[in-house]
Order: structure tokens, then C-alpha cells, then sequence
């Protein structure tokens, strides 16, 4: 089982949820960052790292003694990233999206693979079990490359050994967002009620709500703000599993990097209730899906 916790602005308390979701799970359980450009969750979990490695996306290469200049390459790349201007094929890897068209199509085999370094990954283990991160390269644009490679490793890991997986996704419901939660078995949503994060949130679920993967609701700082994110949830028929309440010794313990399932027997009972409601609400999706 695959749940991502995902919110549909930063600043929600996505990643609080899902360390607290790992604290509590009881099952083998594999803790992974796919907001990779700007991972926290090891703040939380402390894991040791044991092993990392670069990721690399393909992008062309030209030999220019072969380029008979045809222009094909370039009429075919919806981005530019290879264009010939008069005589001069100009590749631009910083636009590259990866997808090979480019070398398949010439005719004349000018066109070669390359690579660039779009950030690396790193795993290890934390105090329940393994840990998988990736961090985008600064300067790098693309995000989705990486997270796929990011959930390469997760894939061969529960192959490997089956364990369920907490997945804490980039905020938003830009093709980051959404790449993170396309092979869930569930979609967790953080949210907070404010007018800020109702429209956000509202963002995120209409983005989400074509994949008709499970879906349910968490609002962090309950008891801040107005009505209209209960509003929408029951106008959209959006369970709310958990409500965290706004209050200050949450906010501290969280400045102090501390999980806050473990703060206290309140709690640590709101998360364990949260992993039952998902459990049944993620089985029922997956029975569903057969």
C-alpha cells in the first residue's frame, strides 16, 4: 500500500503528518521524500544514510559532421530545446524534457545520447525502517525525472521486500504534485482552515480527483479560521479523517524537530486512528480497483 500525503500549498503541515503517520504505522513501512526540492522529512526521522547515487535524465547530443541540417529534430521538439538556426543545430539541455524524439527521428544518426545530472538520491534507514530521498540539483527546472527515479527505488525496495510506503509529495497541483501521487493507492490531503488553504486545497482535489484514487482530508491547526474548508469537504463528499488542533505546544515541538505523535498520548491516539481510517479507506480503493 502506497499512501502520499500531499496539501495543495507548502506550509500546511504535509511533512508533520507524514512523520507522524510513519511514527505510528505498524506495519513494515518505507518512510520516502519526493519533495525533492526541498526535503525535510529527514529533519524529522533521522535516518542513517547508507547510500546514494546521481540521476541522470538523457538528452541529445549532436555530431555535427553527420547533421545534414533537415530541421527535423527541431520542427518535432515542443520546447525548443533543439533548434537549427541557419546552418547551427543548437541543443539547450536546460529545456530538454527527455523523451528521445529527437534522436529517434534523424535520419542520419547525428543525434546521440548525453546526459545531465538532475540531482541525486539517497537512502538509508531510520528507526522503524528504510528511508528514500531525492534532491533536485540547484539551477535544475524539472522535477519529475527525478521523483521517478526516486520511485524506481522505492519499486525495486517493496519488490525486494513488501512494506508499505508513506509518500511525502511536493505541495501543489503542478505536474510535480501530481506525479507524486499517480501510482498511491491513496491520496492524503493536509489542509488548514483558512481562506488560503481552502483554495488551495480545492486546487489540489480537482487536479487529483480524474485519477478516482481514494482521497481524504486532514485539517492541521484546527479551530484557526472559517467554515469553508468543512464546507467544501461535505459539499464534495471528502472525509475528514483527523483534525489537529491549533495549538502552540504542537508548534514547539515541531520547532524542535520533534514528531508530534510522540508528544503525547492524545496525540499518538489522533495518528494511530488516522492509519486505521486510511488503511480501510485505502483497502476498499484497492479491492475496488480489481
Amino acid at each position: 500500500m502506497k499512501i502520499s500525503v500531499a496539501s495543495g500549498k507548502g506550509g500546511t503541515g504535509k511533512t508533520t503528518v507524514s512523520a507522524s503517520l510513519l511514527s505510528v504505522w505498524p506495519d513494515p513501512v518505507v518512510a520516502v521524500d519526493l519533495d525533492v526540492e526541498e526535503p525535510n522529512l529527514h529533519l524529522f526521522l533521522h535516518p542513517s544514510i547508507s547510500g546514494g547515487r546521481n540521476a541522470f535524465m538523457e538528452i541529445p547530443k549532436v555530431d555535427e559532421s553527420l547533421c545534414n541540417r533537415c530541421g527535423q529534430c527541431s520542427s518535432l521538439c515542443q520546447f525548443k530545446a533543439i533548434s537549427l538556426m541557419g546552418e547551427i543545430l543548437m541543443i539547450f539541455p536546460e529545456m530538454c524534457h527527455g523523451c528521445g524524439g529527437c534522436i529517434a527521428i534523424c535520419p542520419d544518426g547525428a543525434l546521440s545520447v548525453d546526459f545531465r545530472d538532475m540531482g541525486d538520491i539517497s537512502w538509508g534507514r531510520w528507526e522503524k525502517g528504510d528511508f528514500i530521498m531525492g534532491r533536485l540539483r540547484v539551477g535544475e527546472a524539472m522535477s519529475p525525472p527525478l521523483m521517478r527515479a526516486v520511485m524506481a527505488r522505492l519499486d525495486d525496495r517493496i519488490t525486494a521486500s513488501p512494506a508499505d510506503a508513506v509518500i511525502d509529495a511536493p505541495p501543489g497541483a503542478s505536474c510535480p504534485a501530481v506525479n507524486a501521487v499517480m501510482d498511491s493507492d491513496m491520496i492524503l490531503l493536509v489542509t488548514e482552515p483558512t481562506p488560503f488553504g481552502a483554495y488551495d486545497m480545492k486546487l489540489a482535489h480537482e487536479a487529483f480527483a480524474p485519477m478516482n484514487k481514494p482521497m481524504g482530508v486532514v485539517v492541521n491547526r484546527a479551530g484557526l479560521g472559517n467554515s469553508e474548508i468543512y464546507d467544501y469537504c461535505e459539499a464534495q463528499d471528502l472525509e475528514i479523517l483527523a483534525e489537529i488542533p491549533y495549538d502552540r505546544r504542537i508548534a514547539e515541538a515541531y520547532a524542535k524537530g520533534c514528531i508530534i505523535a510522540d508528544t503525547s498520548g492524545e496525540m499518538r491516539r489522533l495518528f494511530t486512528g488516522l492509519f486505521e481510517r486510511i488503511r480501510q479507506r485505502a483497502a476498499g480503493g484497492m479491492e475496488a480497483a480489481k
